[in-house]
């Protein structure tokens, strides 16, 4: 009876891409409409699941020709993403497709969904161990002081006495989960408040639960980390010191987020951008502090600054030495794609202007989308840092209104409080006039 009703296998990679692509079209697809966005965008979203495939069996058997060709697709892939998001600033009209389940089934199959990602997240492929325990790329300081705070947490705290490898799997998985829930209710809320469609924002909470892309990296909190900071500024946008707060918070701590500073400091254009500024300068400088003033309690801070200033991963002008696309190609081609990236990013500051919540999303991704070029660290494989704003994109409705509100002056709390600070300050400045004037 126990092996009847408990033995359960969990499919492999290629079995989950077949049977997520089927059941996202039987989901999402708008069998009615079928020349639609909708529709072009639930069959491309697994355009990348390819690439990945050959990735992993490239590593399995040693392949290294197979992993080359599994980033070459990877990057062809980002390449569509790159120009879809583009193209998404001239799609002014969207019309309304709701999904073929409603909102009852899509909260149903989201909760199973995590239920099952949260088993194969806690469940490891094989004995614990340093090398199923590496991360997929290199891990941001921060993350690493955060994740060993929580190591040692675990190990006075339990009663069984585990090792260094065990307390971190434990704590990396649990980060991650935990950063994964706050982008699914990032997503309803969302669909909610600024879609005005709690529906559409279930729809892209189960389509991000079905991906492979979050099963593959489930386990991997730096890459939904700043992602999760990223879906809350968004929810967040009507207020720009929140957004820049937390904005602020995913460059601190993961650093690529401060790419996307000139989308929305320009989205904020007199409505909002010194506040905004404001708050992300002191959150990234305060988080920046935090970091070096543990990795300088933990006498790592040197070190840890001289290996970031010779990391090749984010100087194009230095040849790569990890695993990438441009292992397999001559490392000169990489300064200028560098230099367009860096064009593309001076343009996102001026156009388009005024910007609305549907182009600061488009452009986001965008930028995202495009550090996988020239990233050589394995570019191409942090798809979770912009997947959930595609998701958006997919099911956005029209947003060409949404744009940040006009700060009143009679309603403006900075100004008032400014005000009463220096009304405090001009007391205790001013000098008292004597009781008795002497001639």
């Amino acid at each position: 009876m126990k092996s009847i009703f408990f033995e359960f296998t969990l499919p492999n990679a290629t079995t989950w891409a077949y049977f997520s692509f089927v059941l996202a079209v039987a989901l999402f697809f708008k069998f009615s409409r079928l020349l639609s966005m909708r529709n072009w965008d639930v069959v491309t979203l697994f355009l990348l699941v390819p690439g990945f495939l050959l990735l992993q069996e490239g590593h399995r058997y040693g392949a290294s020709n197979q992993v080359w060709y599994g980033y070459v697709w990877l990057l062809v892939g980002s390449g569509y993403l790159f120009v879809r998001c583009l193209m998404d600033l001239a799609l002014v009209r969207r019309p309304a497709l709701s999904p073929n389940l409603n909102f009852g089934g899509l909260a149903w199959l989201a909760g199973a969904l995590l239920v099952s990602l949260t088993s194969v997240a806690y469940r490891p492929s094989a004995p614990l161990s340093a090398d199923n325990a590496e991360p997929v790329g290199k891990l941001p300081a921060a993350v690493t002081e955060v994740q060993r705070i929580g190591e040692n947490q675990v190990k006075q705290q339990t009663a069984v006495e585990r090792t260094g490898v065990e307390a971190r799997f434990w704590v990396e998985r649990t980060l991650a989960l935990l950063c994964h829930l706050a982008i699914l209710v990032g997503l309803v809320s969302i669909g909610h408040r600024h879609f005005h469609d709690v529906h559409a924002g279930m729809a892209a909470v189960t389509f991000y639960l079905l991906l492979p892309y979050t099963a593959i990296h489930v386990g991997q909190v730096h890459h939904v980390w700043p992602t999760a900071l990223l879906i809350w500024a968004v929810a967040a946008y009507r207020r720009p010191t929140v957004a820049g707060v937390l904005l602020g918070v995913a460059s601190g701590t993961a650093y690529f987020p401060a790419l996307v500073f000139p989308v929305w400091f320009s989205f904020y254009w007199r409505r909002g951008a010194g506040r905004f500024l404001a708050a992300f300068l002191l959150t990234a400088v305060l988080s920046l502090a935090v970091t070096g003033f543990f990795l300088w309690w933990h006498g790592e801070l040197e070190q840890s600054l001289q290996s970031v200033l010779a990391l090749s991963d984010w100087q194009p002008w230095k040849e790569p030495k990890t695993e990438g696309f441009w292992i397999g190609v001559h490392w000169a081609y990489r300064i200028p794609v560098f230099i367009a990236y860096l064009a593309f990013l001076f343009t996102t500051f001026f156009w388009p202007a005024p910007k609305n919540l549907a182009q600061v999303l488009a452009l986001t991704a965008a930028t995202l989308i495009g550090i996988q070029f020239w990233y050589a660290d394995q570019g191409g494989v942090f798809v979770l840092w912009y997947l959930p704003l595609l998701l958006l994109l997919a099911f956005r409705p029209n947003l060409s209104d949404r744009r940040p509100p006009s700060i009143r002056p009679e309603e403006d709390w900075l100004r008032r409080f400014g005000q009463f600070l220096a009304q405090l300050a001009g007391r205790f400045l001013h000098a008292p006039e004597p009781v008795v004037k002497v001639h």
